[in-house]
Parts: structure tokens; sequence; C-alpha cells
């Protein structure tokens, strides 16, 4: 018996909006015994998470209790490590630093979006049948998919502000979201108002020397 009280729902005894799992408290979920919302982990209480029995937010790691991290049994925010301790990129920083930083609001991202009826492709209404009955189906996102998506949506200045973080690791950051995070490329201008960035500059300069030498 399925008796699931909330909206738009097809997961048996589940009690969140727009969810598919079982046992779900979580709107938008489709992860069983999940009361995370936008989460596709089962057992989890993170919202946007991955990751099974986890209470860290935008995790896919198991058992992890940091933010965006990939590892498992982890306290750390943007972890990769198994079993690391409280910090940020696997290096260790007070609770003070990480609080008092400005995160870039695009880390707020979730796994899965609800797309109504009138919105939704032919394709989408053949592999989702039930959308007559619900009104529409749950779209889910791999982790990497929706950390791209919402990164894509910020501004340049947004965007750079994840270097601003503790211990910020361009690699780390690299594996755990799939996100290049490039440089600004700074522009000088000219008396004529043309702007050439200074990788060009440096290009062409280093062209010079190059022949010059030759």
């Amino acid at each position: 018996m399925k008796t699931s009280t909330g909206n738009s729902s097809t997961g048996n005894y589940s009690t969140g909006n727009c969810s598919i799992g079982n046992y779900s408290t979580g709107n938008c979920s489709i992860g069983n015994s999940s009361t995370g919302y936008w989460s596709t982990g089962d057992w989890s209480t993170g919202n946007s998470s991955t990751g099974d029995w986890s209470t860290g937010n935008y995790s896919t790691g198991n058992r992890s209790t940091g933010n965006w991290s990939i590892s498992n049994y982890s306290s750390g925010h943007f972890s990769t490590e198994d079993y690391s301790g409280f910090g940020c990129f696997d290096k260790s920083c007070t609770l003070e630093e990480w609080e008092n930083v400005e995160k870039p609001s695009w880390l707020g991202f979730g796994l899965t979006e609800w797309i109504e009826k009138e919105d939704m492709t032919k394709e989408e209404k053949e592999e989702h049948l039930n959308y007559k009955t619900t009104g529409g189906y749950l779209k889910t996102y791999s982790f990497k998919e929706a950390f791209q998506k919402s990164y894509n949506k910020a501004t340049r200045e947004e965007q750079l502000k994840i270097k601003d973080l503790p211990n910020f690791d361009a690699d780390k950051f690299y594996q755990i979201s799939g996100i290049k995070v490039e440089d600004e490329d700074k522009t000088i201008q000219l008396s004529n108002g043309v702007k050439i960035s200074e990788k060009t500059i440096r290009e062409a300069l280093e062209y010079v020397a190059k022949n010059d030498r030759s």
C-alpha cells in the first residue's frame, strides 16, 4: 500500500513533495529513507547529497558530515581524503576561518528539479508515463552536472569567489566538482581604445624574444 501524503510523490510512505524515494520526508528526493532535500542518496539527512548515510550537504561520500565532500567518513569541507578531520581541501583550518569567509552563492544547488508536464519534452513524457497523474516528473542530475549548472549561472565575480576559501586547491576542486576555475584574464586598454589581454601581450613578447635569440 502506497500511503503517500506528499504532493506529486510516487514513492511509498513518503511525506516529501515531488519525491520518488520510499519512506522519504525530504522534498524532491529520489533516495530511500531520506530526509534531505534534492537528495539522491539513501538514508541521507544532508541536502543535495548522493552519498548514503550522509549528513553533509552537497556530498557524494558515504557517512560524511562535511559539505562538498567526496570522501567517506569525513568531517571536512571539500574533502577528497577518507577519514579526514575538520578542515578545508584536506588541510586544517579553524572554524572561525571557515565561518568568516564569504562563500559563493552558487555552491548551493539541487540534484533534482521538478519539471511541470507542460515543460516536458515528448521523450520525457514517453519515459515518465505517470506525469499524467503527478503533473510532471522529477528530473535528476549527477553531482557534477548540478555543480556545473550552478557555476555556469553565476557571474564571473561570483565564480572567482571560490578562490577565497581557506586552502583553496584548484586540482582538488576539479576532482570534486569537475569544474576548472580559470584565472581572470586581465586586459590592457591601448590609447586607441582597443583592449588586449595580458596573456596575448605576454605571448607576443615571448615570440619576439625567441626570434631575437635565433
